[in-house]
């Protein structure tokens, strides 16, 4: 090899100067920002929101609640037993139960166990090993005065009310806060059981709704009623609900092509009237929500609506209805539609960490435009979406910390940017049998599955032709969604556009629409290096970026 002369030497070093600081740079860019840096998370948060091997060792098959509630006291008493499989030998291992409820004994084929308790967290230890693949079940006997709910259903807990009679009217919500307030078990998004019973005893002038199906109401001697119910699914725990009152139950069904699903209605006894008409809206909501997504992925449990003293959740199979029995201006009533289309999104599809909620709130709130699209049209469904906006605050990521059950957002981004993000990812495919068949396939791949936000977006990545990684960090790891900036440039008759994207996210390069007067729109493919195109004779104050499919911040420089 010759050497080089002095001067293409020089050259090189410079070159390669700025290559390194241009590497620098790329890199710095590209290191994930820990935008929830200043919260301090304890032992307890871990020991709640990972899994340990104290957790992972057991794989839980089957829960078998029984619960008695007393609303005179406001307490409860009760024992779970928990089925389990042995993913890995252990003595020790961990179930979660709120401090202040009591432990009366844990018991194992016949004998009691000994137990350390670590506030929410209790270590059983068996004299045994219990060795890998081998089957074993525990009974937790447990009592106490479970935790109120102050604003339920976003702070969890008990609500103990009184109906219009003065008559009590009990419920129980907890997502976020956990399961374990009320009830033992291995309080982790991770773990729902294959199927479940609930067992709930309630004086015997009250009815007590829980998920499932009824199997049995057996009255007791002591003027108690045992109300029997059977989940026939995979049920994530905050799912698992209490409703206490004076109901009264009525039935409709749902027919679609393939199949008649059972509809069952439990609400106060002096609304029946009201709740009839009111739940009409049920079936064109379900016949929607399935030529969307699939079929109702809980058919053999039916779907349940229950009127509660609370707004209302998402509560598998029973879900909670608290809106006085009122429609939007468009017609429908928001509680159900929302709660409802969880059951695709957040009970069938559930996530696997509270961090990453976004799978559950940002495709359910994206439901709800998708329902305006059934029932009216898409520009209908657009001002819908446009209502949502004003709502995105961009202050943190979409997606947050996870392993330490993160429950403090302070926005409500998981919901509407979330359902932006979606809006635009639609319109960034720009192929609505495709976009449609994504989400379809979504819910026939992952049925009563639990995901992350990486089997979600690689999902969607591998059934498009555009790279979509880069769009998905965007848009879940950032509090800004992306900046298209541009210039228009006069030429004669003729506009010029200058653009870009601007982003956190290195190599960015989704395209985006622009409306070039009333009929004519241009589509540009961006990357984050200035780019001319010309768009013709235009007059230009007729340009305007596609902010109705497409959320982003528009720039023009």
């Amino acid at each position: 090899m010759f050497p080089l002369p002095k001067l293409f030497k020089y050259i090189i070093q410079v070159l390669t100067g700025l290559f390194i600081v241009i590497q620098i740079i790329g890199y710095a860019q590209a290191q994930e920002i820990n935008y929830f840096s200043e919260i301090t998370f304890s032992k307890y948060d871990t020991l709640r929101g990972s899994l340990n091997t104290r957790r992972t060792c057991y794989d839980v098959h089957f829960y078998d609640l029984n619960i008695r509630v007393n609303p005179e006291s406001k307490t409860i008493k009760g024992s779970n037993t928990v089925h389990y499989e042995v993913e890995s030998k252990f003595r020790i291992f961990q179930v979660d139960l709120f401090a202040n409820m009591k432990i009366d004994s844990i018991t194992a084929n016949g004998s009691k166990l000994n137990y350390k308790r670590d506030s929410n967290v209790i270590l059983p230890r068996f004299p045994d090993v219990q060795e890998k693949g081998g089957k074993g079940k525990i009974t937790v006997y447990y009592r106490g005065k479970p935790k109120e709910a102050e604003n339920p259903p976003w702070d969890g807990g008990f609500v103990w009310e009184n109906d219009e009679k003065g008559r009590p009217w009990i419920g129980v919500a907890c997502e976020g806060i956990g399961a374990s307030l009320w009830w033992p078990n291995k309080d982790h998004l991770s773990e729902e059981p294959d199927s479940m019973k609930i067992s709930c005893e309630v004086p015997k002038d009250l009815t007590c709704v829980s998920n499932g199906r009824l199997t049995n109401i057996t009255k007791l001697p002591d003027g108690y009623q045992r109300y029997s119910w059977f989940v026939s699914y995979p049920i994530n725990n905050y799912n698992v609900t209490l409703n206490i009152g004076h109901y009264t139950h009525f039935e409709d069904q749902y027919v679609n092509e393939n199949d008649t699903l059972e509809l069952d209605y439990y609400v106060l006894d002096y609304n029946q009237s009201k709740a009839r008409d009111h739940f009409l809206q049920v079936p064109e909501m379900l016949e929607c929500f399935e030529e969307y997504f699939g079929p109702y992925p809980f058919p053999k449990d039916g779907y349940g609506l229950v009127e509660t003293p609370y707004w209302g959740m998402e509560h598998q199979g029973a879900i909670a209805y608290g809106n006085n029995y009122e429609n939007n201006e468009l017609g429908f009533d928001y509680i159900i539609i929302h709660e409802s289309a969880h059951e695709w999104w957040g009970n069938s599809i559930s996530t696997h960490d509270h961090g990453a909620l976004w799978i559950h709130e940002s495709f359910t709130t994206y439901a709800e435009a998708l329902f305006v699209e059934c029932k009216h049209d898409y520009s209908t469904a657009i001002k819908y979406l446009k209502s949502q906006k004003p709502r995105i605050q961009n202050i943190e990521p979409i997606l947050g910390p996870l392993g330490v059950n993160f429950n403090s957002f302070q926005s409500s981004d998981m919901y509407y940017k979330g359902s932006w993000m979606l809006h635009t990812l639609r319109n960034t495919i720009n192929d609505d049998e495709q976009w449609f068949h994504i989400l379809r396939s979504l819910n026939r791949k992952f049925s009563n599955d639990i995901v992350t936000t990486q089997t979600i977006t690689a999902f969607i990545n591998d059934r498009t032709s555009i790279e979509l990684s880069n769009f998905f960090k965007q848009y879940l790891r950032h509090p800004k969604p992306p900046k298209f900036q541009y210039r228009l440039i006069e030429k004669g008759n003729r506009v010029m556009i200058k653009y870009r994207w601007v982003t956190n996210t290195v190599a960015y390069k989704m395209p985006i629409s622009i409306k070039a007067g009333k009929k004519g729109k241009k589509r540009l493919r961006p990357t984050q290096q200035w780019q001319t195109q010309d768009l013709g004779s235009i007059n230009k104050d007729n340009i305007k970026v596609a902010t109705d499919k497409f959320y982003v911040i528009p720039q023009e420089k």
